[in-house]
């Protein structure tokens, strides 16, 4: 049976049916969450295990430790650590679930529009943090470290907390994660007819001081970890104005094909 997309959905379904729908779908958001939740506690230490490489590679081999100065720290960041990995186990789940109670109200071009950045957004956000991890992270421990040594006949030794640097590695993961989402805020902004390819071009240098502004407030305060942001930021920058330019192009070709339109 070949997979089809129906139009609208044609029934006028009373307001108090949407909201137990929308309870419903909730409810099931809620409840992966919960089950990834119990999966994740009960690995959540080689889940901070993982976490942790990133720092246990930046210092000298045999070296650095992770310290935690509140007898509750160690049990809450393992809590901490279920409920983020938690979130990304059931983000399938909560985007599913998203789909199927808006997908009802839009017609099936519209559908045909919006499917690509549903499956789109998991994968730019899963890049994103996968660049934080494995590239990011590792180059701006080891410069953080690097201000280790003797000061005034003191030694200066850095003795990370294990609560902060679990704050620490959320916010890279989340900021590369959520900044890598660039390109399908624009492109529905595009699809939507709000913004324009050629407004955008028109702006380029104010875009570029918003996403370094951006960039450095978003990321924790070092030069590295902000132009390493910044860059992949320009360059998914202009690959959206690259794809709304092919789009553009397309949509004129089809016009033409069909007499009702000339190229640009």
């Amino acid at each position: 049976m070949a997979f089809e997309i129906h139009d609208i959905d044609e029934t006028q379904a009373p307001l108090l049916d949407h909201l137990i729908e929308l309870r419903a779908r909730l409810l099931r958001a809620v409840a992966a969450i919960a089950v990834s939740f119990g999966v994740c506690l009960y690995f959540a230490s080689d889940i901070f295990g993982f976490l942790i490489r990133p720092l246990t590679r930046a210092f000298p081999a045999g070296q650095g430790k992770l310290v935690y100065t509140k007898l509750y720290e160690a049990f809450f960041v393992e809590i901490k650590v279920a409920l983020f990995a938690a979130f990304f186990l059931s983000f399938p789940v909560i985007a599913n679930q998203l789909w199927a109670f808006i997908a009802p109200g839009l017609y099936a071009k519209e559908k045909k529009a919006f499917l690509p950045f549903l499956f789109l957004t998991p994968v730019l956000f899963f890049a994103g943090a996968a660049m934080a991890y494995y590239l990011v992270m590792p180059e701006a421990f080891k410069y953080l470290l690097s201000f280790q040594g003797q000061k005034g006949g003191l030694d200066i030794e850095a003795l990370p907390a294990a609560g902060d640097y679990l704050g620490l590695v959320m916010q890279f993961i989340l900021a590369f994660g959520i900044s890598f989402l660039l390109p399908v805020l624009l492109l529905l902004l595009n699809r939507a007819g709000i913004v324009s390819r050629k407004k955008l071009v028109s702006l380029r240098r104010y875009v570029i001081v918003i996403l370094t502004g951006f960039a450095a407030v978003i990321t924790p305060p070092d030069v590295m970890s902000q132009i390493l942001l910044l860059i992949p930021l320009l360059l998914l920058f202009e690959g959206s104005l690259l794809i709304m330019w092919l789009g553009e192009r397309k949509e004129a070709k089809e016009a033409v094909s069909q007499g009702s339109g000339v190229l640009p």
